[in-house]
């Protein structure tokens, strides 16, 4: 195997698949991604056709005037991705950052929202 290879590898192994939660109701879905130590300039939250794609890496900031000195998780990157279905509307998606975790709101289509039809007497 080559040195290329093995090292691309090497980078795709590194990466932790956070765990998510995801909800539904009628008017889309909300995946919460659990993302400890991971600030706003180090997520990156990406649509590519059909595909999201959630990517960040945590740092570990030490309480000023101290030093880390034990690190069992250093700086891990996190990566998942999902196929979004095609009643969702991806150019509207919604995220937050909150002590760690991140919240996608992702609407569904106007045309895939269930909705009420008005019976009219005749």
């Amino acid at each position: 195997m080559s040195t290329e290879v093995q090292n691309a590898q090497d980078r795709e192994q590194q990466h932790v698949v956070p765990p998510v939660d995801v909800f539904e109701d009628a008017s889309g879905i909300t995946v919460l991604a659990d993302l400890p130590g991971v600030s706003r300039d180090r997520l990156a939250v990406r649509v590519d056709g059909e595909t999201l794609t959630l990517e960040a890496t945590a740092q570990t900031d030490a309480p000023k005037g101290m030093s880390l000195v034990h690190n069992e998780a250093p700086h891990p990157s996190w990566r998942r991705s999902f196929t979004l279905s095609r009643e969702l509307d991806a150019s509207r998606i919604d995220a937050t950052l909150n002590n760690g975790v991140l919240r996608l709101a992702i609407p569904k289509r106007e045309e895939a929202r269930p909705r009420r039809i008005e019976v009219r007497v005749g």
